[in-house]
């Protein structure tokens, strides 16, 4: 969704571009923060990121509790 205004994002509470959101069937926001755990820029490291959105998805697909539902977000700070 695209939000010019940033009524999205104040919203959410967005801080940084990216700041991922999971969101299930009941409207419930089961995941926000960072999209992985590596801060890296460096593509040869995407391998071996831990995939907090995939997690969270296959988690929930699963009918389980999101084991991290709330991490740090990182990258460029939003500036509203």
């Amino acid at each position: 969704m695209l939000a010019p205004s940033g009524d999205m994002g104040r919203t959410f509470s967005a801080k940084t571009t990216p700041h991922m959101y999971v969101i299930d069937a009941d409207q419930t926001l089961v995941y926000q923060g960072a999209i992985d755990n590596n801060r890296s820029s460096n593509p040869a490291t995407i391998a071996s990121a831990t995939n907090y959105v995939k997690a969270a998805m296959a988690e929930m697909d699963a009918g389980q509790s999101v084991t991290n539902a709330d991490t740090q977000p990182y990258g460029c700070t939003i500036k509203y």
